[in-house]
């Protein structure tokens, strides 16, 4: 631990809000206590801004290690509890790779490719869901 408080750095995550959807891009690699500290904030800015959907953008990430592919995971099934679908973006070839080799999965969490495909998957899931609520 280097002795600094996460919480009192600036967060290395930015959360935008796009409509019914939230962005979250992380910009630069998290430890363990500032990968809680985001999960904690997305997740109080879902039921702030009543968010339908959830983009993690880890694009800028070269390493995602089983804590915090756990604690993305995590944040996934919290979110759909919350009434939000995830879908994390983004994910590195070679980090993908080590993910496989290590077996280290996101379960049933949505991916895609980059931000753009990530809104469209959203915009079907959203699509596919007021159907089921109708019927």
């Amino acid at each position: 631990m280097s002795g600094i408080d996460p919480a009192a750095e600036p967060l290395r995550v930015s959360i935008l809000a796009q409509g019914a959807y939230l962005i979250a891009s992380i910009h630069t690699a998290l430890d363990d206590e500032h990968f809680e500290r985001f999960q904690h904030d997305l997740v109080q800015q879902i039921g702030q801004k009543r968010a339908q959907g959830v983009i993690i953008d880890v694009a800028a990430l070269d390493v995602l290690d089983s804590f915090g592919s756990r604690t993305l995971r995590d944040l996934g099934q919290v979110a759909r509890l919350r009434g939000a679908e995830t879908v994390v973006v983004g994910i590195q070839p070679e980090v993908a790779f080590a993910m496989v080799q290590f077996g280290i999965t996101l379960d049933a969490m949505h991916t895609a490719l980059d931000l753009e495909e990530g809104l469209a998957l959203l915009d079907r899931l959203s699509r596919s869901g007021a159907r089921r609520q109708e019927g």
